[in-house]
């Protein structure tokens, strides 16, 4: 094969937005993250978990919930991100490793389709806000579809700009949301005062025994399944991380990851979750906008109603957008950009009208829940137990190396998410821990023993630091975009 033809056979696997990034481009630190986390974790769909759990269990039992599931859901999240992290490889790259330079597509593009998915619905409720507000201030106005398409523009222009724009965006909108979440709390508090309830005792239909303990574990595992996708393809936001060079401590390398996942989101997902309980003893609804469209009116229903707009905003391009995006760029290959795939996620995420299952939303999390936490468990035993966190980097982004596996498919992974995915889907309360730990075993098992014996991997036969490490040992690795061989991996002591 002539060298020109090699090119052209491993290009599609060098799309320029992912390439590995190196340690002097990480731009974002552990404020940063936290900011993101606090704009992720308040959103719509967070309400409908509160409004689902008042209804059997009391508040404090379902904030206890919360924070039991995503403390657990930001442990996963901290363990996977280290991909990113250590490598500087975004999330489809790095599944060429489990699933094969051409299987990574179809678990990736699942991934994707579901990002999008939460893209359009946030975008819904966005616009539905946005509808209040203009109707509060022009009388008569109500188009919530032209407020749809423009408010998606924007989110998707700001997604398209990079990722220091969507941090910057996330570092202006977080003490506001802040701000308005209190406000919005005060409200809605004051209007069940007036009814002569308590949010935290009253519950709509009380259950005890065994049914109290499934209502108990269906928030933990909601919690857990709504971010079991970011739980996936976090290292597509995790490898701009910045972290120090040569640190070995797991917990110091990660310190930005884990901060943001065990303390920002726990803390912010629980406050929201009390916001939704609060507006459906208020209005029979999880939807803050219909509660506080019956509670308030002017200027301070159009205030808080901005909040929301800010929330589905930046939860938007960070936790939905980017992801998709990345997916997207790697599946069309290199000559779409990371704009392009940006906008190719905004039309997915419209045409398939997700918010149309808005009142099945809890199922929809668990069912989630279930198919991507076996995902999670896959990167997790290919990346800790089988590899130790080394990587041969350059093969990823070669059509004929260790990653080819059988046609550019590895069967073990699909073995392992189809085995997983589908045990996960008969205990659907546990979908998660059993998706998540069952696909794990298998794909351990499986590849120890059988199909990396069949194709062995080079960092599992040579378990080098100084050649498949990367921030570890001070490496920044660089992948040629033109040519099949890579330069030099560069390593600064």
């Amino acid at each position: 094969m002539g060298l020109q033809e090699k090119v052209n056979k491993d290009s599609y696997l060098k799309s320029k937005d992912l390439l590995p990034i190196h340690h002097k481009e990480k731009s974002i630190g552990t404020m940063g993250f936290f900011a993101m986390w606090v704009g992720m974790a308040i959103l719509l769909a967070t309400f409908d978990i509160g409004a689902m759990g008042i209804q059997g269990i009391s508040l404090p039992w379902v904030v206890g919930a919360t924070l039991i599931g995503c403390i657990a859901i930001g442990g996963f999240i901290s363990i996977i991100g280290d991909i990113g992290i250590e490598h500087g490889l975004a999330f489809p790259v790095y599944m060429r490793a489990p699933f094969g330079t051409v299987g990574t597509h179809i678990p990736s593009i699942t991934r994707a389709v579901t990002a999008s998915f939460w893209f359009g619905i946030n975008t819904y409720f966005g616009a539905t806000a946005i509808n209040a507000i203009l109707n509060t201030m022009f009388t008569g106005f109500d188009n919530w579809l032209l407020c749809y398409i423009l408010f998606a523009i924007f989110q998707l222009v700001n997604a398209a700009s990079g990722i220091k724009w969507i941090e910057r965006f996330a570092d202006l909108a977080a003490p506001l949301i802040i701000i308005f979440s209190l406000l919005i709390y005060q409200t809605l508090s004051a209007e069940i005062a007036a009814q002569g309830n308590n949010v935290w005792s009253w519950v709509a239909s009380p259950v005890t025994g065994s049914a109290a303990v499934t209502a108990f574990m269906v928030v933990i595992f909601a919690n857990m399944g709504y971010w079991a996708t970011l739980g996936c393809d976090i290292p597509t936001i995790s490898r701009h991380f910045k972290a120090p060079k040569f640190e070995r401590n797991w917990f110091k390398r990660n310190k930005t990851t884990v901060v943001g996942s065990l303390i920002a989101l726990p803390l912010t997902e629980a406050f929201m979750i009390v916001i939704g309980a609060a507006a459906f003893v208020v209005a029979g609804t999880s939807n803050p906008v219909t509660a506080l469209q019956e509670t308030s009116s002017g200027w301070m229903l159009a205030m808080l109603l901005l909040m929301v707009v800010l929330t589905q905003w930046s939860t938007n391009t960070a936790a939905n957008v980017l992801p998709a995006a990345a997916v997207f760029s790697n599946v069309l290959g290199p000559r779409v950009s990371h704009a392009i795939a940006v906008f190719v996620a905004g039309i997915v995420g419209t045409v398939i009208q997700p918010w149309s299952v808005y009142e099945v939303l809890t199922q929809v999390l668990l069912i989630i829940g279930a198919v991507l936490s076996s995902v999670c468990g896959i990167l997790f035993a290919d990346y800790y137990l089988l590899r130790k966190r080394r990587v041969n980097v350059p093969d990823l982004y070669k059509a004929d190396g260790q990653y080819r596996f059988n046609g550019g498919v590895n069967v073990v992974g699909f073995i392992s998410w189809a085995i997983g995915g589908l045990i996960a889907t008969l205990f659907m309360t546990y979908s998660f821990i059993v998706g998540f730990v069952v696909a794990a075993i298998v794909y351990y098992f499986l590849s120890k023993y059988w199909y990396f014996n069949k194709f062995p991997q080079a960092e599992i036969i040579n378990p080098s630091d100084e050649e498949y490490l990367g921030i570890t040992v001070g490496r920044d690795w660089t992948i040629d975009e033109n040519i099949n061989e890579e330069k030099p991996m560069e390593v600064v002591k």
